[in-house]
């Protein structure tokens, strides 16, 4: 009887600890359209880029697994506060108008608009008040089409569900010009896809903005894992690396 009680005891404590070890598994929302930060690897058929690198350390150093969920930019805040993914890890700015919905961590990487046009287009653009009369594109659900439709200076400003599109439509010079993060708009010219397009290198970005991981309002705990382990990866030098190995400048 002593023994098989013994025994009882004895796999009742391996089982702790196998449960012990085994992580959480949290489903984060990215985006297939986002180089560098995120996007499609064709080889692989999974969403490589910063913002996946810098999540997955993340969890590493908080103690849970990542499962990438691939998505539209839009979708990304509402599959969050619908609870189809746990942590949006994407080129989203932290923005007052977010923060009333979802929470998001100390920021990663900071950097603004940047606006693509037509290479022979020599024009010195800085503002939007040099672009009077043009008719320019701009991502959806991005933090740059409010101030881009509200100045007022354009002829008409095109709505794009993604990158691609909007690029496609500059490069055929359907639209003059069009606006998205510059991190992105730069990684992907370089790929040459788009021959005709060239970043206006004069032009300031009006609408600057950090980058962090979201996570819904009530998961307090987990933003605080986050947190801490942000911190740790940014002072032992993970997230310069990461930045670095995409062709980004320290955070």
């Amino acid at each position: 009887m002593k023994f098989k009680t013994l025994a009882v005891s004895v796999f009742a404590a391996l089982s702790m600890a196998a449960g012990a070890q085994a992580q959480t598994v949290l489903k984060v929302g990215s985006t297939p359209t986002g180089s560098p930060f995120t996007f499609l690897d064709t080889k692989t058929n999974s969403i490589e880029g910063v913002m996946v690198d810098i999540v997955k350390a993340v969890g590493k150093e908080a103690g849970f697994e990542v499962q990438i969920e691939p998505m539209a930019f839009s979708a990304l805040i509402g599959s969050l506060t619908s609870k189809r993914i746990d942590i949006v890890s994407a080129a989203m700015f932290i923005t007052p108008q977010r923060q009333q919905v979802v929470s998001f961590s100390e920021p990663v990487y900071r950097y603004g608009e940047g606006l693509m046009v037509l290479k022979t287009d020599d024009k010195e653009y800085k503002s939007f008040a040099d672009m009077k009369g043009m008719t320019v594109g701009v991502q959806v659900g991005t933090a740059f089409v409010e101030p881009i439709q509200k100045s007022g200076v354009f002829k008409e400003v095109k709505l794009y569900d993604n990158p691609p599109d909007m690029m496609r439509d500059a490069n055929a010079g359907r639209i003059q010009g069009g606006f998205m993060d510059y991190p992105i708009a730069a990684y992907i010219l370089t790929q040459g896809n788009y021959p005709n397009l060239k970043m206006a290198q004069s032009y300031q970005p009006t609408v600057m903005g950090s980058l962090g991981l979201a996570t819904r309002k009530e998961d307090a705990a987990l933003l605080d894992r986050i947190n801490k382990a942000l911190v740790k990866l940014k002072a032992d030098g993970a997230i310069d690396a990461i930045l670095k190995k995409w062709g980004l400048s320290g955070a």
